[in-house]
């Protein structure tokens, strides 16, 4: 009786002596710790901690239609910028409306994070505003971000054309405004405005000539070729496929200087009309409330880009100057260019 009181008491011992074995490994056990969300990549170029971009395709709205000079300046900086962040940028062509479907296809219907970029220029925006009271995109739907090139006007006719010099074609046009027919993306496009300035050079009645409605550059020297249009009024890289092909001849240029790329053709000043300053240009714009840090990326890329020997001589091939300017100055010269337009538009009654 005595030994199994004795036995006992050791099991019991020994089951008290296991249970306080486990409840102190028990709580020797650290509570589990939540789960960390992973963090998106970020982009430290910045100089923030700021979402990685892009990490995806980006389109590249070109509102006009294809082989105009917007149009393969855009191709050429899609493909220099897809290279450099090694993400497909696609150049998608949205024609209409003189620019503006596919300005607010860009700017108002896509999202803004950095994905959709507006080929921008001259028309569709100081010239746009300039010439419609109430344009459907106007500098408070985008963010200038970076202009690329520039180019040249130039006055192009049939090769076959009676004039041989700008100052008889200037003569003839404001004897017969009537008969002058000019092509254009519409009322307030390049060619329309370079038209304006020019017949308000030579006292002109701009009101009597008759513009043709086109989709763009490559729509508009063809007609001239075909005899639907006299004049086309276009940059120098726009005409030129034409005017190698020896179907147009360009009896002057814009500016102040010859150009470059023809130096052999006369600027209007050289032949007594002084004062044609409408010039092209082309860049890239951003809806508002797209981030700072993509348009800070935009604008370096574009910097480096129009510095680089490969891509100047790309310009160059057609027949585009590089002309980078960053967002704050690309803004300022589209205030200063849109109150000059608009003066000139309510002189020429342009302005509807």
């Amino acid at each position: 009786m005595k030994a199994a009181h004795v036995w006992f008491r050791i099991a019991f011992s020994l089951l008290i002596a296991v249970a306080t074995t486990a409840c102190g490994a028990g709580q020797a056990q650290p509570p589990a710790s939540p789960a960390v969300p992973q963090q998106p990549a970020t982009d430290q170029s910045a100089g923030q901690s700021e979402p990685a971009y892009p990490t995806r395709q980006i389109e590249y709205i070109v509102p006009y239609s294809a082989g105009g000079g917007v149009d393969l300046v855009a191709r050429a900086a899609a493909d220099y910028v897809s290279k450099e962040w090694g993400q497909p940028i696609v150049v998608v062509n949205k024609p209409g409306g003189g620019g503006t479907v596919g300005a607010e296809y860009a700017l108002k219907q896509a999202k803004p994070d950095g994905y959709t970029v507006l080929a921008v220029n001259v028309s569709n925006t100081t010239m746009l505003t300039a010439g419609m009271k109430d344009s459907l995109i106007t500098s408070n739907d985008q963010i200038y971000t970076a202009r690329i090139g520039k180019g040249t006007m130039a006055f192009a006719v049939k090769e076959d054309a009676p004039w041989n010099d700008f100052h008889a074609f200037s003569q003839w046009a404001k004897e017969n405004p009537d008969q002058l027919t000019w092509t254009s993306v519409g009322p307030a496009g390049f060619s329309a405005f370079g038209v304006a300035q020019w017949f308000d050079m030579i006292d002109a009645d701009f009101a009597k000539t008759r513009m043709i409605v086109t989709k763009g550059a490559s729509d508009s020297v063809p007609k001239v070729v075909g005899g639907h249009a006299v004049v086309a009024i276009h940059t120098i890289g726009e005409i030129n496929p034409m005017l190698q092909a020896k179907k147009v001849k360009i009896l002057a240029v814009g500016g102040t200087e010859r150009s470059p790329f023809l130096p052999d053709v006369p600027t209007a000043k050289e032949q007594g009309i002084d004062g044609l300053t409408v010039f092209w240009w082309t860049g890239v714009s951003f809806p508002k409330g797209t981030p700072e840090a993509v348009i800070k990326k935009w604008e370096a890329v574009v910097a480096k880009m129009t510095s680089d020997p490969d891509f100047v001589k790309k310009l160059h091939e057609l027949q585009v100057e590089p002309a980078y300017a960053d967002s704050a100055q690309f803004t300022a010269d589209v205030e200063k260019e849109t109150q000059y337009y608009t003066d000139l538009a309510t002189k020429s009654n342009i302005r509807k």
